[in-house]
């Protein structure tokens, strides 16, 4: 499923997909969160302990899970719509949701081709409301992205920037393999380059991406960066929703070999 830049109620062939269009142009953005959440509870008060040997096993191990038709017919219709923007530099805003970081992306770097990947079609089609014309360097695909970072890699893509932004947290301490950095797909991910940055209001989090990172590409102090992240102007329904409520929001970012 995708959704390309321009968003108007039809239906047509891209060559690789039908697809329908139903978000609509021209609205004023406005969040439909209340600024009511509750911070990450966890009992862990630091870094997991078996990160480190997590990470580990999955730098030494080979992923062998097949990709699903649908993730390749997605991955597909991306890079038609990336090559027919002439193959500007890449941005991929992992785990977009409704779509409204790719788009804020998109508008902050015009000369980027945007693509915003999440697992949930409802997501990707529930109506976000946009101030202005939407920016046409963009495209929204439904895929997994644990398959979607693997095709990117075997097409040996290079991303310009790789947006992780407000991923579940699962907190619980036996949920360690369900965070990005403890997942087989983990060391995948890094080889795609770029300047990479994951945002959460769990620091936690934060900090057990970046020794992930760290322990999987040394980088220098001054490259990898542990910090917290203010802004007027939240990109995502999450971001405005964590600030409105009080959050203090923790940012990772480096660049990548």
């Amino acid at each position: 499923m995708c959704y390309p830049a321009g968003f108007l109620r039809d239906t047509f062939n891209t060559g690789h997909s039908i697809f329908s269009l139903q978000w609509p142009l021209g609205h004023l953005y406005t969040s439909v969160m209340q600024a009511n959440s509750t911070p990450v509870t966890s009992s862990q008060s630091g870094p997991h302990r078996q990160l480190h040997a997590l990470v580990a096993r999955h730098a030494t191990s080979q992923f062998q899970k097949p990709i699903a038709s649908y993730n390749q017919s997605a991955f597909q219709c991306g890079m038609a719509a990336w090559q027919a923007a002439g193959q500007a530099p890449m941005i991929l805003d992992a785990g977009c949701g409704v779509g409204v970081s790719t788009l804020h992306l998109a508008r902050q770097f015009p000369d980027h081709f945007v693509i915003g990947v999440d697992q949930s079609a409802n997501r990707l089609e529930r109506n976000s409301l946009w101030t202005g014309e939407l920016p046409a360097n963009h495209i929204l695909l439904r895929a997994d992205l644990v398959d979607f970072w693997r095709l990117l890699a075997q097409a040996k893509i290079r991303l310009a920037r790789h947006y992780v932004l407000y991923p579940n947290p699962w907190p619980k301490i036996g949920q360690l393999a369900r965070r990005w950095h403890g997942h087989a797909v983990f060391p995948t991910l890094l080889k795609l380059g770029g300047v990479l940055e994951c945002r959460s209001n769990w620091r936690i989090y934060v900090e057990e991406f970046a020794a992930g990172l760290s322990q999987l590409q040394p980088v220098s102090s001054q490259l990898l960066q542990v910090e917290q992240y203010r802004t007027d102007h939240p990109i995502t329904p999450f971001e405005r929703k964590y600030l409105a409520s009080g959050h203090v929001l923790w940012r990772c970012q480096t660049m990548l070999a």
